[in-house]
C-alpha cells in the first residue's frame, strides 16, 4: 500500500464529498452541516492547491485552500482544509496531505496558512503543530453547531521562503 498525493479535479468530487460528509458527521471538523454542491465548493476554494490522497486506487483524503479575504493585501493568506476518511485515520495520510499542501501553497505565492480548529479536535491540532503551525488565538463561542456554541483554536503557519522580505 503506497499513498499517492495527486492534484484534485472535479471527477474526484464524489469521493471528496463522501469524505467531507464523514468529517461533518464527527461534529468537530467544521461548522458546515451538509456537503455543498461541487459548484459551491469549487467557487469557495482556490483553484490551485487542491489535493487528493489515493491508496489502492481510492481517494482516502483531501486537502484544499480557500481565501481568507477578497482584499488584495491578503492574496497570500489562505485557510486550510484537510480531511481524511475516518476509516483510514492514524496512517499518516493527513500529515502527507498537509506537507504537500504547504509545498504547493508556497509554490503559488502563499505566505501564510491558517486554520480554525475545534479545541476538541486534538488530532488536527497535533497535526498542524507537527508541521509548523502555532496557536495564535482562541475564539470563544465563534459559531453555533446544532444549537451549541463552539470555540475555535486559531493556528497559523508563516512561510520561511515566501513573503519574508
Amino acid at each position: 500500500m503506497r499513498l499517492e498525493i495527486k492534484i484534485m479535479n472535479d471527477e474526484d468530487w464524489e469521493a471528496v464529498s463522501r469524505i467531507y460528509k464523514l468529517g461533518i458527521e464527527t461534529g468537530i471538523a467544521t461548522f458546515e452541516t451538509e456537503v455543498p454542491s461541487w459548484h459551491k465548493w469549487d467557487n469557495s476554494h482556490l483553484k490551485t492547491c487542491r489535493l487528493s490522497a489515493w491508496l489502492d486506487n481510492q481517494i482516502v483524503g483531501w486537502a484544499a485552500l480557500s481565501s481568507v479575504s477578497r482584499r488584495c493585501v491578503y492574496g497570500g493568506v489562505a485557510e486550510v482544509s484537510v480531511y481524511v476518511d475516518v476509516n483510514f485515520n492514524g496512517k499518516g495520510i493527513g500529515t502527507q496531505l498537509l506537507k504537500e499542501l504547504i509545498v504547493k501553497s508556497e509554490a503559488n505565492g502563499i505566505w501564510t496558512l491558517q486554520s480554525g480548529i475545534f479545541p476538541q479536535n486534538k488530532v488536527s491540532i497535533a497535526l498542524h503543530s507537527k508541521l509548523g503551525f502555532r496557536q495564535i488565538g482562541y475564539r470563544e463561542k465563534i459559531g453555533k453547531l446544532k444549537g451549541k456554541w463552539f470555540d475555535n483554536v486559531l493556528m497559523e503557519r508563516r512561510s520561511k521562503i515566501i513573503g519574508i522580505d
